[in-house]
């Protein structure tokens, strides 16, 4: 079996993911991308920021909106970790996000293939190209790594 390398914005993703373990956040991380390049990154911080909405992929488009001059991201792409939860996935539909990349999906807490499916809906605004599983394993070590230790 042939292991590809993981594209650049998953191993960006990852390290964020990895800030966000070493801080004492759950390991999640998210980068947007536009025209190949990464434009801006996050990692969950509610704890830290004292803000139920500071998950990974909401810092990330915060700052691309920023950069960018508008609250549309069309042509971007999200990079994420774990399988976003609804909120993030509505946040991903308002922005309109061209294509969405997840490492690991997220069966208690996901709603993109599990839970509310919030793109399958018809009142969704946008519906991006969706694309999981590149960078599932380290991924899904981290975050198992992160709750043994807490155990």
């Amino acid at each position: 079996m042939t292991r590809w390398p993981l594209p650049e914005p998953m191993r960006h993703a990852l390290d964020l993911a990895r800030s966000a373990a070493a801080s004492g956040e759950v390991p999640i991380g998210a980068v947007i991308v536009k025209d190949g390049e990464v434009i801006a990154g996050g990692h969950n911080s509610p704890r830290e920021d004292h803000d139920p909405t500071a998950h990974a992929e909401i810092a990330a488009i915060r700052e691309a909106a920023r950069k960018l001059g508008g609250e549309r991201l069309e042509g971007c792409e999200l990079w994420v970790t774990l399988e976003p939860c609804a909120m993030c996935a509505g946040a991903i539909a308002h922005a309109r996000i061209a294509r969405l990349y997840y490492a690991a999906p997220d069966p208690k807490g996901g709603a993109v293939e599990h839970g509310a499916k919030v793109f399958e809906h018809e009142q969704c605004l946008h519906k991006p190209e969706i694309y999981s599983g590149m960078g599932e394993a380290e991924a899904a070590e981290l975050l198992r790594s992160f709750f043994r230790d807490r155990r």
